[in-house]
């Protein structure tokens, strides 16, 4: 199929076609989790959005090739470079090595978007895994004069950079007041804005747990952040990729300091395309442990809520635009989703509507515009002119994209407790005596079963 597909730029800031390195083919870099804590639906947020973009370009027929590392050393407690390495920090917390808390939260980590239907990449690098190309890629540029040591770190020279800020289009001096704030004293250091690529095994980081034998001091050390990214995309992507993906706040520190490290070592763009998803909040506001509001995907489900409502719920906005997530928004989506599954038939012999495919496809590769896409499938449920082996063939090709696991439900074997509690609840609704009608709903739930109330009657499923 191959279509045309438009994309809003951060580097450009407008919406372009996407014009692939190689025809048919893209290649696609996601900033992955740092695996010292569970990760929040917000981070669940950025999955599903990276999981809609490998699903439409596939669906159109590219080649994707996608990778989404593992930060498991060297994030500092701030973004810049300050504070405790994150992993070290999560050891303490739990008693466990660093490579025991990664690979905890790892694993909770891909249960979880396992959970939430979302395609494993092909490529998962964990930064510990690619030490020596980090070291080469300072090697090069400490050779080509973008770098510099001192006692305490190896440190990137904004100053050489070419277009520093051309990503987040901020004034240099601002980002210099920024990164000025609470960095780590070091006498040495040339501008507040330099960025570290290695630190050494001493001040501030003296004790630090993951450290590596390196060519530029006798003293061990460990890698900056912003370097394990430049360092794992050019060694399993390529030089330059086409697509790069990450949340706004990654824009002024982050991938501002990819570029600049990438290009200056390599000679060459480190992507074409770069997007950035907007925020989650929860009730209108940030979401923040202290308040209780930084909910995990195990929140959800011990609320009784099938982790694909909360997908559901994700794709409903832009993912440009901040998304306010609640409790109730969460119901609501997923009695969507169940009265989405509630409308399929057999498709054994349904052909997909091509009117319709079409415009769905226009709606996807415009930006990922999931709430037309959405509405779409509605105004499809509700179509009367299409034979319901068609509409479910057609609602099924478009959960290629969507990923809300549509399939065709077999008839499940209801337990007799829970036949039971049906059979009250109907005579409680006859009567109409909606407070006895809740309360088994309830009941229901509380055995692990969801009541769909349609106009054929009660429907239930087994909660996933």
């Amino acid at each position: 199929m191959d279509l045309e597909i438009f994309l809003t730029n951060t580097l450009s800031k407008r919406k372009e076609l996407f014009i692939p390195i190689t025809p048919g083919k893209v290649k696609l870099y996601q900033c992955g989790p740092t695996v010292y804590w569970t990760q929040h639906i917000g981070n669940m947020r950025a999955v599903v959005i990276t999981d809609l973009l490998v699903r439409t370009f596939s669906y159109v027929e590219y080649d994707v090739s996608f990778a989404r590392n593992y930060t498991d050393v060297g994030h500092l407690t701030s973004d810049e470079d300050s504070g405790e390495d994150k992993m070290e920090k999560g050891a303490k917390r739990e008693g466990k090595t660093p490579d025991e808390i990664a690979q905890k939260y790892i694993d909770i980590f891909e249960k979880d978007i396992t959970e939430l239907n979302a395609r494993p990449p092909y490529a998962k690098p964990r930064a510990t895994e690619y030490i020596n190309e980090m070291i080469d890629m300072i090697d090069i540029l400490l050779k080509k004069g973008f770098a510099y040591k001192t006692p305490l770190a190896i440190y990137f020279d904004v100053s050489k950079a070419k277009e520093y800020t051309r990503l987040s289009g901020q004034i240099l001096e601002h980002n210099i007041e920024e990164a000025g704030k609470g960095t780590v004293s070091d006498p040495e250091k040339k501008h507040p804005e330099d960025f570290s690529l290695w630190f050494f095994k001493a001040g501030a980081h003296e004790k630090a747990l993951q450290t590596w034998k390196n060519p530029f001091d006798e003293k061990e050390g460990f890698p900056g952040w912003h370097l394990e990214c430049s360092a794992m995309i050019k060694k399993i992507l390529g030089t330059t990729i086409d697509i790069h993906m990450g949340g706004i706040e990654h824009i002024p520190v982050h991938h501002t300091n990819e570029i600049a490290q990438s290009e200056s070592a390599n000679d060459a763009p480190l992507a074409h395309y770069w997007l950035h998803y907007e925020h989650l909040l929860v009730d209108g506001k940030k979401m923040s442990k202290s308040e209780g509001t930084s909910y995990s995907l195990a929140d959800v489900r011990e609320k009784g809520f099938d982790p694909l409502a909360l997908r559901y719920f994700l794709l409903n906005s832009h993912y440009r635009s901040k998304q306010n997530f609640t409790w109730e928004a969460l119901e609501g989506a997923q009695t969507a989703l169940r009265r989405l599954q509630a409308s399929l038939g057999s498709n054994e012999s349904g052909t997909v509507n091509e009117a319709y495919r079409a415009r769905f496809t226009k709606y996807i590769t415009d930006d990922l515009d999931t709430p037309r896409a959405l509405a779409l499938v509605w105004e499809l449920v509700k179509d009367q002119t299409i034979p319901p082996e068609d509409k479910t063939a057609t609602l099924i090709d478009f959960d290629r994209v969507l990923g809300l696991g549509l399939t065709v439900r077999k008839e499940e074997t209801i337990p007799e407790d829970i036949a039971v509690l049906m059979h009250a609840r109907e005579q409680a609704r006859q009567a109409k005596n909606w407070a006895e009608s809740d309360r088994l709903r309830d009941e229901i739930k509380s055995i692990g079963w969801d009541v769909l109330d349609t106009p054929e009657g009660q429907k239930v499923s087994k909660i996933s």
